[in-house]
Protein backbone atom coordinates (compact mmCIF):
# COMPACT_ATOMS: atom_id res chain seq x y z
CA UNK A 1 0.00 0.00 0.00
CA UNK A 2 1.19 3.51 -0.73
CA UNK A 3 2.40 5.59 2.16
CA UNK A 4 -0.51 8.00 2.13
CA UNK A 5 -3.36 5.05 2.35
CA UNK A 6 -1.07 3.77 5.81
CA UNK A 7 -0.97 7.03 7.12
CA UNK A 8 -4.46 7.66 7.98
CA UNK A 9 -4.82 3.61 9.46
CA UNK A 10 -1.50 3.87 11.64
CA UNK A 11 -2.51 7.70 13.15
CA UNK A 12 -5.90 6.35 13.84
CA UNK A 13 -4.69 3.09 15.50
CA UNK A 14 -2.32 5.75 17.50
CA UNK A 15 -4.61 7.81 18.87
CA UNK A 16 -6.93 5.23 20.27
CA UNK A 17 -4.42 3.54 21.95
CA UNK A 18 -3.14 6.62 23.51
CA UNK A 19 -6.81 7.55 24.11
CA UNK A 20 -6.99 4.18 26.32
CA UNK A 21 -4.18 4.70 28.13
CA UNK A 22 -5.23 7.93 29.41
CA UNK A 23 -8.32 6.76 30.48
CA UNK A 24 -6.48 3.47 32.01
CA UNK A 25 -4.69 6.68 33.86
CA UNK A 26 -7.43 8.18 34.98
CA UNK A 27 -8.81 5.36 36.43
CA UNK A 28 -5.57 5.30 38.31
CA UNK A 29 -5.12 1.48 36.80
CA UNK A 30 -1.06 2.51 36.92
CA UNK A 31 -0.69 2.27 40.07
CA UNK A 32 -2.32 -1.00 41.02
CA UNK A 33 0.04 -3.08 42.48
CA UNK A 34 0.47 -5.51 39.19
CA UNK A 35 -0.09 -2.99 36.96
CA UNK A 36 3.09 -1.30 38.66
CA UNK A 37 4.88 -4.60 38.58
CA UNK A 38 4.14 -5.36 34.84
CA UNK A 39 5.18 -1.65 34.00
CA UNK A 40 8.76 -1.65 35.55
CA UNK A 41 9.32 -5.03 34.09
CA UNK A 42 8.56 -3.65 30.81
CA UNK A 43 11.11 -0.43 31.67
CA UNK A 44 13.53 -2.67 32.75
CA UNK A 45 13.16 -4.22 29.75
CA UNK A 46 13.26 -1.51 26.73
CA UNK A 47 16.07 -0.04 29.36
CA UNK A 48 18.27 -3.42 28.82
CA UNK A 49 18.00 -3.71 25.12
CA UNK A 50 18.93 -0.23 25.15
CA UNK A 51 22.23 -0.75 26.67
CA UNK A 52 22.92 -4.08 24.95
CA UNK A 53 22.10 -2.07 21.96
CA UNK A 54 24.31 1.04 23.19
CA UNK A 55 27.65 -1.00 23.84
CA UNK A 56 27.59 -4.24 21.72
CA UNK A 57 25.58 -2.48 18.61
CA UNK A 58 29.30 -0.61 17.68
CA UNK A 59 30.90 -4.02 17.49
CA UNK A 60 29.35 -5.37 14.71
CA UNK A 61 30.85 -4.49 12.41
CA UNK A 62 31.63 -5.72 8.71
CA UNK A 63 34.91 -5.58 9.95
CA UNK A 64 34.58 -7.25 12.53
CA UNK A 65 32.73 -10.27 11.02
CA UNK A 66 35.27 -10.39 8.34
CA UNK A 67 37.86 -10.94 10.70
CA UNK A 68 36.14 -13.41 12.57
CA UNK A 69 35.21 -15.06 9.48
CA UNK A 70 38.89 -15.08 8.26
CA UNK A 71 39.62 -16.59 12.18
CA UNK A 72 37.25 -19.20 12.96
CA UNK A 73 36.44 -20.26 8.81
CA UNK A 74 38.51 -19.27 5.82
CA UNK A 75 40.91 -21.62 4.40
CA UNK A 76 39.96 -24.25 7.13
CA UNK A 77 38.31 -27.81 6.20
CA UNK A 78 34.13 -27.53 6.27
CA UNK A 79 32.34 -29.81 7.19
CA UNK A 80 33.09 -33.69 6.82
CA UNK A 81 29.89 -35.42 3.80
CA UNK A 82 29.68 -38.86 2.51
CA UNK A 83 28.50 -39.79 -1.26
CA UNK A 84 26.25 -42.79 -0.55
CA UNK A 85 23.68 -44.59 -2.08
CA UNK A 86 20.64 -46.51 -0.75
CA UNK A 87 17.73 -48.79 -1.43
CA UNK A 88 14.64 -48.02 0.58
CA UNK A 89 12.03 -51.26 1.41
CA UNK A 90 9.49 -51.90 3.28
CA UNK A 91 10.29 -55.23 4.71
CA UNK A 92 13.30 -56.06 6.59
CA UNK A 93 13.60 -59.46 5.24
CA UNK A 94 13.49 -58.19 1.44
CA UNK A 95 16.44 -55.90 2.54
CA UNK A 96 18.43 -58.70 4.41
CA UNK A 97 17.75 -60.31 0.99
CA UNK A 98 19.54 -57.30 -1.25
CA UNK A 99 22.14 -57.42 1.13
CA UNK A 100 23.16 -61.02 0.47
CA UNK A 101 22.80 -60.48 -3.35
CA UNK A 102 25.36 -57.72 -3.09
CA UNK A 103 27.96 -60.27 -1.47
CA UNK A 104 27.55 -62.41 -3.81
CA UNK A 105 28.59 -59.61 -6.43
CA UNK A 106 25.14 -57.78 -7.47
CA UNK A 107 25.33 -54.42 -8.98
CA UNK A 108 23.86 -51.88 -5.69
CA UNK A 109 22.65 -49.43 -8.85
CA UNK A 110 20.61 -51.96 -10.77
CA UNK A 111 19.14 -53.70 -7.24
CA UNK A 112 17.85 -50.34 -6.53
CA UNK A 113 16.15 -49.87 -9.94
CA UNK A 114 14.61 -53.01 -8.69
CA UNK A 115 14.05 -52.68 -5.38
CA UNK A 116 14.05 -49.32 -4.14
CA UNK A 117 10.58 -47.86 -2.97
CA UNK A 118 12.62 -44.24 -2.70
CA UNK A 119 12.33 -41.38 -5.77
CA UNK A 120 16.09 -41.51 -6.41
CA UNK A 121 15.67 -45.49 -7.40
CA UNK A 122 15.89 -44.77 -10.87
CA UNK A 123 19.06 -43.03 -10.27
CA UNK A 124 20.54 -46.03 -8.68
CA UNK A 125 19.78 -44.66 -5.08
CA UNK A 126 22.21 -41.85 -5.38
CA UNK A 127 22.02 -39.11 -2.82
CA UNK A 128 24.78 -37.42 -3.35
CA UNK A 129 27.31 -36.29 -1.08
CA UNK A 130 25.19 -35.25 2.23
CA UNK A 131 26.47 -34.13 6.03
CA UNK A 132 25.81 -35.88 8.76
CA UNK A 133 23.16 -33.62 10.16
CA UNK A 134 21.00 -33.75 6.38
CA UNK A 135 19.71 -37.19 7.54
CA UNK A 136 16.99 -38.79 10.23
CA UNK A 137 20.18 -40.01 13.42
CA UNK A 138 19.57 -43.98 12.19
CA UNK A 139 20.90 -42.99 8.91
CA UNK A 140 23.23 -40.62 9.03
CA UNK A 141 25.03 -42.67 11.96
CA UNK A 142 25.51 -45.83 9.80
CA UNK A 143 26.88 -44.23 6.49
CA UNK A 144 29.11 -42.48 8.32
CA UNK A 145 30.17 -45.49 10.21
CA UNK A 146 31.35 -47.34 7.04
CA UNK A 147 34.40 -47.08 4.49
CA UNK A 148 34.35 -46.09 1.56
CA UNK A 149 32.51 -49.09 -1.00
CA UNK A 150 31.52 -50.79 2.38
CA UNK A 151 27.46 -51.49 2.28
CA UNK A 152 25.89 -51.99 5.80
CA UNK A 153 25.88 -55.23 6.81
CA UNK A 154 22.64 -55.61 8.61
CA UNK A 155 19.13 -53.54 6.78
CA UNK A 156 18.98 -50.13 9.00
CA UNK A 157 15.36 -49.17 10.26
CA UNK A 158 14.14 -45.73 10.17
CA UNK A 159 10.87 -43.95 10.01
CA UNK A 160 10.41 -44.39 6.44
CA UNK A 161 11.58 -48.49 6.58
CA UNK A 162 14.25 -50.18 5.76
CA UNK A 163 17.33 -49.32 4.37
CA UNK A 164 20.61 -50.49 2.71
CA UNK A 165 23.13 -48.15 2.21
CA UNK A 166 26.15 -47.85 0.70
CA UNK A 167 29.57 -45.40 0.41
CA UNK A 168 31.09 -43.94 -2.45
CA UNK A 169 33.57 -41.44 -1.05
CA UNK A 170 34.00 -38.81 1.67
CA UNK A 171 34.81 -35.61 1.37
CA UNK A 172 35.51 -32.22 3.19
CA UNK A 173 32.89 -29.75 2.24
CA UNK A 174 34.35 -26.70 0.83
CA UNK A 175 33.98 -23.80 3.50
CA UNK A 176 30.85 -21.50 3.01
CA UNK A 177 31.58 -17.95 1.82
CA UNK A 178 31.57 -15.22 3.97
CA UNK A 179 28.35 -14.40 2.41
CA UNK A 180 26.99 -17.64 3.37
CA UNK A 181 28.07 -17.42 7.00
CA UNK A 182 27.97 -14.04 7.95
CA UNK A 183 24.27 -14.18 9.57
CA UNK A 184 25.45 -17.08 11.53
CA UNK A 185 28.79 -15.01 12.20
CA UNK A 186 26.82 -12.16 13.30
CA UNK A 187 24.50 -13.87 15.48
CA UNK A 188 27.35 -15.36 17.37
CA UNK A 189 29.35 -12.59 17.63
CA UNK A 190 26.47 -10.55 19.33
CA UNK A 191 26.05 -13.87 21.84
CA UNK A 192 29.57 -13.53 23.34
CA UNK A 193 29.53 -9.81 23.61
CA UNK A 194 26.38 -9.82 25.71
CA UNK A 195 28.05 -12.54 27.65
CA UNK A 196 30.77 -10.45 28.37
CA UNK A 197 28.46 -7.20 28.92
CA UNK A 198 26.35 -9.14 31.46
CA UNK A 199 29.42 -10.67 33.32
CA UNK A 200 31.19 -7.21 33.55
CA UNK A 201 27.57 -5.73 34.71
CA UNK A 202 27.83 -8.48 37.61
CA UNK A 203 31.30 -8.23 38.17
CA UNK A 204 30.43 -4.45 39.72
CA UNK A 205 27.14 -5.37 41.48
CA UNK A 206 26.33 -6.46 44.65
CA UNK A 207 24.42 -9.78 44.57
CA UNK A 208 21.86 -11.10 47.31
CA UNK A 209 20.20 -14.55 46.55
CA UNK A 210 17.14 -15.13 48.40
CA UNK A 211 15.14 -18.80 48.23
CA UNK A 212 11.60 -18.72 46.45
CA UNK A 213 10.37 -17.95 49.45
CA UNK A 214 12.07 -14.64 49.99
CA UNK A 215 13.60 -15.73 52.72
CA UNK A 216 17.58 -15.84 53.29
CA UNK A 217 19.72 -18.58 52.72
CA UNK A 218 20.48 -20.80 55.45
CA UNK A 219 23.93 -23.04 55.89
CA UNK A 220 21.49 -25.83 56.54
CA UNK A 221 19.39 -25.49 53.72
CA UNK A 222 21.12 -28.02 50.90
CA UNK A 223 22.12 -30.36 54.00
CA UNK A 224 20.86 -34.00 53.56
CA UNK A 225 19.39 -35.66 56.54
CA UNK A 226 21.96 -38.89 57.62
CA UNK A 227 21.65 -42.07 56.11
CA UNK A 228 19.83 -44.21 58.29
CA UNK A 229 21.96 -47.08 60.05
CA UNK A 230 22.15 -50.59 58.14
CA UNK A 231 20.19 -53.30 59.77
CA UNK A 232 21.64 -56.94 60.06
Amino acid sequence: MAPAQVYPMVLDHLIKTRAMVIQARKSKLDQQADVKKAMDAAADRALQNAYIGHEVGPQITEAALKARYDRDIAGKPGVEEVHARHILVASEDVAKKIIADLKKGGDFAALAKQHSTDPGAQNGGDLGFFKKDDMVPEFANAAFALKNGEVTPEPVKTQFGYHVIKVEERRAAPPPSFDEAKDELRQRVIQEAVTKLADAALAGAKVERMNMDGTAPRATDGAQPPAAPARR
